[in-house]
């Protein structure tokens, strides 16, 4: 069983190498996907170790999206494939709490939860706390889920994660494979780990049309699987 860790990456130089740092050396590739970076992340993220590859055009899922087709080739169904963020707000040494539920058989899918118990007081804006507890409530109602974070770091089996066949290519992208597995009654889990104020700006929260842009989409994705 191979593990592939995959970061979608903008702009994120002066965090990037931290990141790569602190993830397990169990894994089996780091997988940098610069999403048409202005900066150094590529050249930071290749000496810190990882692989780089380049999505030029921009958007959360597009830049997974890309990662998934370099590792297509080798992964294998048993795999696990592994999200989180460039900009060192998730803590990479957390990631055997996310892989082990998997490895062991429980479930395929396991996102982290940034707990308010667990997270620094400044790390996720006011509209980010109320737009993952009004995503999460939609959800509990209209799919009975107790998904209580869309949170970026998470893992899931590969072969289940073809099976999501995940199209989103922006903002979305996370609300989606939620969703795709509540509809497909696959066995899921969520695990608390600890969160803490980014390095650099937010692409999401950190503007007022990200913020706006976000919502949208994750909404419309809930509102269109409500009525399937």
């Amino acid at each position: 069983m191979d593990i592939w860790v995959i970061i979608p990456a903008f702009n994120e130089e002066h965090s990037i190498a931290k990141v790569i740092a602190e993830i397990p050396k169990t894994v089996t590739e780091i997988i940098v996907v610069d999403n048409n970076s202005t900066d150094q992340t590529s050249t930071v993220a290749r000496k810190a170790g990882a692989t780089v590859v380049h999505q030029k055009q921009m958007g959360y899922g597009n830049a997974c999206l890309k990662g998934l087709a370099h590792i297509a080739p080798m992964a294998q169904d048993k795999d696990i494939v592994v999200f989180l963020d460039g900009d060192y707000s998730d803590y990479p040494e957390e990631m055997p709490l996310l892989i082990e539920p998997i490895s062991a058989e429980k479930v395929e899918f396991v996102v982290g939860a940034r707990t308010k118990a667990l997270r620094s007081k400044n790390s996720m804006t006011p509209q980010q706390v109320f737009g993952n507890a009004l995503a999460t409530t939609l959800m509990r109602w209209f799919f009975k889920s107790k998904f209580t974070d869309l949170g970026p770091f998470r893992a899931i089996r590969y072969k289940t994660l073809q099976k999501l066949n995940m199209s989103d290519k922006t903002y979305g992208w996370t609300v989606e494979m939620q969703l795709k597995v509540l509809k497909q009654g696959i066995a899921y889990d969520e695990v608390s780990v600890s969160y803490k104020d980014r390095i650099g700006v937010s692409k999401v929260s950190g503007t007022v049309k990200g913020t706006i842009f976000a919502g949208v989409k994750i909404l419309g994705w809930i509102f269109k699987y409500s009525l399937k």
